[in-house]
């Protein structure tokens, strides 16, 4: 790698990202345009109808948020209108089509001509998000991208963003490894993703021949995902489609350089552009503020469980990092590595009773006020080590009183009828949402970094550690979430 300084940072090189109005992509745009503006194209894959509908929507999802008032204060708010107007193409697509379904034919071409790097961001995120959805973003999204790369003149290099927990429920050292292609968790049964797709087309004929309500398709799809993942040994759909993302890529990249970015939990921004930036309910974050809002008062885990946390903007420098050790590597370079784990377990541990001591101590000092404007008052929640000690507790203190209710409503006719429903629906959501997060919460596993760790060595020998920072060892993991990461999560509520 021949740098030294920030100067040559991407700088003239044409960069294509897919999912561009998603959370991480956001952040990775936000912070290319800010430490090197003089790139020279950033065409960004946007699901739009047109040109111009993908233009208004990157307008209005990306660039009205508060994650670019760093920048348009720095540079001001005509020169950023400018240089968006100068470098940044919106492209109307969707990664599930072939080429992505792109109809601007002349774009289309000044693409295959100039990208020189593609960062793959796009995926459905929902653990638990329709088979057939999840299979056409997540897996055939991912082979859409290659086939679209082998056609690009000049690419240099594919990111793919994957997630660390593609290895399941794992327990100890988990290795930075990549997947063979039909690879199962549970070693037992057989993955064959032709298969899959047959399974999916074979169901929703099977649904469509029922005249189903969409709802009631919906949650058939959403049951199937976790069904085919359970068989072959992963928790959700999301994990185990993004797995067969990852073996697809792997198996037909031929001679395309290909490096795959596993994050963690992703969380709020550490320091850029500004601490504590967040969208959306992420994975923790939706048991901490169910428990503020004081509807919800347990979390799980053990003092050995540990809760795998990164910063999303130690995620972003660590694609970068990537794509500046591998395009700028010469014949001698040793950066052969594919598989990256941007995770904190292995340096700095967080555990699920650090989590709950946050939890209390936060809401306890900033208390939330209903909309009576009643403050609720927290009480250090239950934790619970297992899903069994869960079930126990609901059907100790809910079940019975939920019973008693529904006896009530119906001697009423049905006079506690929205009562009992409310409370029902509570119920279910709860043990729903603590068998999707359960594998996070509950989990034993630590991520092994060697090749993330010679990356940072990387970025430090080249002075570029404090501009590309991705070492969780610096995170003081009190400060972060009682300062940073909740007051950023309860912002975005309100």
């Amino acid at each position: 790698m021949e740098f030294s300084n920030l100067e040559p940072f991407l700088e003239g090189k044409t960069i294509f990202i897919t999912g561009a109005t998603g959370f991480l992509a956001k952040i990775l745009v936000e912070k290319i345009l800010r430490v090197q503006p003089n790139v020279k194209k950033l065409f960004l894959l946007v699901r739009a109808s047109d040109t111009k509908s993908a233009r208004k929507r990157f307008n209005d999802e990306v660039m009205q948020t508060e994650l670019f008032s760093v920048l348009r204060e720095k540079i001001g708010a005509n020169n950023l209108s400018t240089l968006v107007e100068e470098r940044v193409f919106p492209v109307a697509g969707d990664i599930s089509f072939e080429d992505f379904g792109i109809e601007n034919s002349e774009m289309k071409d000044d693409m295959f001509k100039q990208i020189d790097i593609i960062i793959n961001s796009a995926a459905t995120t929902r653990f638990d998000e329709r088979y057939d959805i999840s299979m056409n973003i997540n897996v055939l999204g991912a082979l859409n991208v290659l086939q679209f790369a082998k056609r690009c003149e000049n690419v240099k290099i594919i990111v793919h963003v994957s997630t660390a927990y593609v290895c399941g429920e794992g327990e100890g050292v988990i290795p930075e490894k990549s997947f063979i292609l039909g690879e199962t968790l549970n070693k037992n049964s057989q993955l064959d993703i032709d298969v899959e797709r047959k399974v999916i087309e074979d169901k929703l004929k099977e649904l469509e021949a029922q005249s189903l309500t969409t709802k009631e398709v919906t949650m058939s799809m959403r049951d199937l995902g976790i069904q085919r993942a359970n068989l072959h040994g992963w928790p959700n759909t999301y994990s185990f489609t993004k797995a067969m993302g990852e073996m697809l890529l792997g198996h037909y990249k031929e001679n395309l350089q290909l490096v795959i970015i596993r994050p963690t939990i992703i969380t709020s921004t550490y320091k850029e552009p500004f601490p504590g930036w967040i969208e959306g309910v992420k994975t923790v974050d939706s048991f901490i503020l169910a428990y503020g809002k004081g509807l919800m008062n347990f979390c799980f885990g053990d003092p050995n469980s540990n809760i795998d946390a990164i910063p999303c903007d130690m995620v972003v420098n660590s694609i970068l990092a990537a794509i500046i050790a591998h395009i700028g590597r010469n014949q001698h370079s040793s950066f052969q590595e594919l598989i990256y784990h941007i995770s904190s377990s292995g340096r700095n541990p967080l555990k699920s009773s650090d989590i709950r001591l946050f939890m209390f101590h936060y809401f306890t000092k900033n208390p939330w006020i209903n909309k009576d404007g009643n403050i609720i008052k927290v009480r250090m929640p239950t934790l619970f080590g297992s899903m069994d000690s869960f079930r126990k507790y609901i059907s100790t203190y809910y079940w019975p009183f939920l019973k008693i209710l529904e006896l009530a409503n119906l001697l009423s006719w049905r006079r506690f009828d929205k009562n009992y429903k409310d409370l029902k629906r509570k119920i279910d959501m709860a043990i729903r949402l603590s068998e999707l997060y359960k594998p996070y919460l509950l989990f034993y596993g630590s991520f092994d970094d060697a090749n993330t760790e010679r990356l940072r060595m990387a970025m430090k020998e080249s002075n570029m550690d404090d501009v590309l920072n991705f070492d969780p060892s610096c995170i003081k993991w009190d400060d972060y979430f009682m300062k940073t990461h909740l007051p950023g999560a309860v912002k975005h509520i309100f």
